[in-house]
């Protein structure tokens, strides 16, 4: 399976969740490593859009394409299965709780989420703690542009 994150230059090639280890997101808390990727090149690029500020274009990133092992481990969550505030804004601690034992558990190396951002695609979260991450490889890297249009006041 081939999934898609974009991420600045110097991290380009770092699959090790560090970031969102130290910032913190929808699917972890603060302290716990874990892999963003998408489904599609499209929503990676709305997920950037929906963290910067209007009017400024982000720069030096890179398209990245991961690949993950066929016979990965996949735990799935339908929206159904989510508590009512996991999409809001700011996200809740509900769905880091939720990320966090994920994590934790290290039963699966890859967690299917839907996208809080664009409805019906969904996000894979991917587990540095997994005994199988090791498998996990970037297949490629380009540098990515982004088209000004979805960063400009009006």
């Amino acid at each position: 399976m081939i999934v898609y994150r974009l991420s600045r230059g110097p991290y380009r090639n770092d699959l090790s969740g560090r970031g969102a280890e130290i910032a913190g997101g929808r699917w972890n808390s603060k302290g716990t490593a874990i892999l963003y990727t998408s489904e599609s090149i499209a929503l990676c690029t709305v997920e950037i859009a929906v963290h910067m500020p209007l009017g400024i274009v982000p720069k030096d990133y890179y398209l990245i394409r991961i690949e993950i092992p066929d016979k990965a481990s996949i735990k799935e969550l339908a929206e159904a299965d989510l508590p009512e505030d996991w999409k809001s804004f700011p996200h809740a601690n509900s769905t880091q709780e939720i990320g966090d034992m994920f994590v934790q558990e290290a039963e699966h190396l890859v967690f299917k989420v839907p996208s809080a951002t664009v409805q019906g695609n969904y996000n894979y979260l991917v587990n540095p703690r997994h005994p199988e991450f090791s498998k996990v490889k970037v297949v490629d890297t380009s540098l990515f542009e982004f088209d000004k249009r979805l960063f400009v006041k009006e």
